[in-house]
């Protein structure tokens, strides 16, 4: 059996389809599925190390990007779209699968575009609460689509539309605080802020918690994933900032470009606060009954981010912090006010935890093998 991968351009769209990855090679052995190939065809972006360490075969291809915004990128993304076509045709064709997965992203179109010529089965997921350009595309062509937020079925048609939740790696909820205090430093005495600006960083989030740090590291720790992009910049500035106020407090401060699996796990179980985009990071810090902060990405399309955050608040797990809002000494005040509160904190967590489904990677697992059989 042979199931293509696609989707793409960030970790929201990697990291689901990682998850899928591991539940059909569970799924192939509980069936006995003699063989089971999996193939990505999509941009050769951060997610390629990733996969690969899957036993996913990468067949890259160029991905123009879908923007309904003026943007001087716009020209030369429409001249790659012919290509990325041309390109998944001939991938599709060679590779044959017999079933598509595409977890939406302008990197997903053209694979999924090319299955369904070739009469290969399609399904799609959607994280967002409000679909993207993408996926409102696909929904045109594929034959079954998955979807996170119960709002987002109204935007698809009924009969092949399923809420499934966000595939999760269930792996990350496997995490040991004494492990973390190990790899990160960390003391018992004072409770630890998880910061996730993205995978390729979110600058509104690391300026607040850089402008907030003399006042937080008084009373916290912070485990400050930056994003690879922002990494050399955030520490310089973190360092100049602390040496010139409170030196001694250093040592409470951990900055790292990107938390690979290992360390992302031990840091969500030992996080007494998550602050985050609302992105595919809201069912992870549902399934580790986390309370958390988020911070919705203004400039999202459709202003998705935005509706995500307030859906999910609506739990009365998060707390919504638009960037419009950010000040700093507000920003310190809101913190301080919840790790006051452990009980409320807990009990945040506890809230958020239906949230999460446990089972949206293997129904789409069942679902990709049903369709390929």
């Amino acid at each position: 059996m042979r199931i293509l991968l696609t989707g793409g351009g960030t970790g929201g769209h990697i990291f689901p389809l990682v998850a899928v990855t591991r539940e059909l090679k569970k799924l192939a052995k509980e069936k006995g599925v003699l063989t089971m190939e999996i193939f990505y065809v999509g941009p050769d972006d951060f997610g390629r190390e990733i996969l690969e360490k899957e036993g996913v075969e990468i067949k890259p291809i160029l991905a123009g990007k879908l923007r309904r915004y003026v943007s001087g990128k716009t020209f030369f993304d429409v001249l790659k779209l012919p290509v990325s076509l041309v390109q998944a045709l001939w991938l599709v064709w060679k590779i044959m699968p017999d079933a598509i997965f595409s977890k939406g992203g302008y990197g997903g179109v053209s694979a999924a575009l090319a299955g369904r010529l070739y009469f290969v089965p399609v399904l799609i997921h959607e994280s967002d609460s409000i679909p993207g350009l993408a996926n409102r595309l696909l929904a045109k062509i594929a034959n079954r689509i998955a979807v996170a937020f119960p709002s987002t079925a109204d935007f698809f048609p009924p009969k092949k539309t399923a809420l499934v939740g966000n595939p999760t790696r269930s792996e990350l909820f496997e995490g040991s605080a004494e492990i973390a205090a190990k790899i990160f430093g960390l003391s018992s005495k004072k409770p630890v802020i998880l910061v996730m600006a993205g995978s390729q960083g979110a600058q509104s989030i690391n300026d607040i918690i850089l402008a907030a740090l003399p006042k937080l590291l008084v009373r916290t720790q912070i485990i400050h994933q930056t994003g690879t992009k922002n990494y050399e910049q955030v520490k310089a500035e973190a360092e100049v900032a602390l040496n010139d106020t409170l030196p001694e407090f250093k040592e409470n401060y951990h900055p790292i470009a990107f938390l690979n699996e290992e360390e992302y796990k031990h840091a969500l179980k030992i996080a007494s606060l998550i602050i985050s985009r609302s992105g595919s990071s809201i069912f992870e810090i549902a399934g580790a009954a986390k309370p958390s902060i988020l911070i919705p990405l203004s400039s999202s399309a459709n202003d998705h981010q935005k509706r995500n955050a307030y859906e999910y608040a609506k739990t009365g797990a998060a707390v919504v912090t638009e960037e419009a809002n950010l000040m700093p000494n507000l920003f310190v005040d809101q913190i301080l006010r919840l790790l006051d509160e452990p009980e409320k904190l807990e009990e945040m967590g506890e809230k958020g935890k239906p949230f999460y489904k446990p089972d949206a990677a293997r129904k789409i697992a069942e679902e990709l093998i049903r369709l390929a059989e």
